[in-house]
């Protein structure tokens, strides 16, 4: 489980390009006007080699949105996960220090914890790519859950998330965004529509409860 967005200073201290695009474009008030800088020598070479879990993405590039920044190994936080981000910073709301960075794709992968879905507010429960997946922030996040993994795709707009689920690949490892992803090893702690329908077609979940992984 994440929060719905990363706060900029968290942003920025793992994709240090954003502060100058942020800055500048809080200062005039326009949203996504300046292209980010090249990715960084190496940094999808530290996204290709991550060695602790299979991580998802996009592709090079995403709706017209290049990949910008990944956090790889040297900047992985266990309790964040493992991120990939598209496209241009828009502060959105209120100054730097207290706003937050809308990005229009970002993919962001981590070991799952056994927890319920509740704080994540409104939301609705699919099966989508053959795994379980929550529906939130609505319809601009995504949580799928896969292997031991919980994949969370955030976007600026409920369709560009939708289109990130079924564009979903390992960046690490050999996959495909037109096969379906493995099944989850736990029973994630789904709540809301659909929870009971998506947990009847999840292997899991038949033997174990809501919210409960594997030793």
């Amino acid at each position: 489980m994440f929060p719905l967005r990363l706060p900029t200073a968290q942003l920025v201290r793992r994709a240090p390009w954003l502060l100058g695009l942020c800055c500048a474009t809080s200062l005039t008030g326009c949203a996504s006007s300046r292209s980010p800088p090249p990715l960084a020598r190496g940094t999808l070479q530290e996204a290709q080699t991550f060695p602790y879990f299979r991580l998802y993405w996009t592709g090079p590039s995403f709706d017209g949105n290049p990949l910008t920044a990944a956090d790889g190994r040297k900047n992985y936080d266990s309790s964040l996960g493992e991120s990939l981000y598209y496209g241009n910073c828009d502060p959105g709301q209120g100054a730097l220090h207290t706003g937050t960075c809308t990005l229009p794709l970002q993919v962001t992968t981590t070991v799952y914890r056994a927890q319920l879905n509740a704080p994540l507010g409104v939301q609705r429960n699919v099966m989508v790519r053959g795994v379980p997946a929550a529906v939130f922030n609505g319809g601009r996040a995504v949580e799928l859950y896969t292997g031991h993994l919980a994949v969370d795709v955030r976007a600026d707009t409920p369709e560009r998330a939708a289109a990130a689920v079924r564009a979903l690949l390992p960046v690490n490892a050999p996959g495909s965004a037109t096969a379906p992803l493995d099944p989850p090893t736990f029973c994630p702690g789904l709540t809301g529509p659909g929870a009971e329908a998506v947990e009847a077609r999840t292997d899991y979940c038949q033997i174990n409860a809501p919210g409960q992984a594997l030793p």
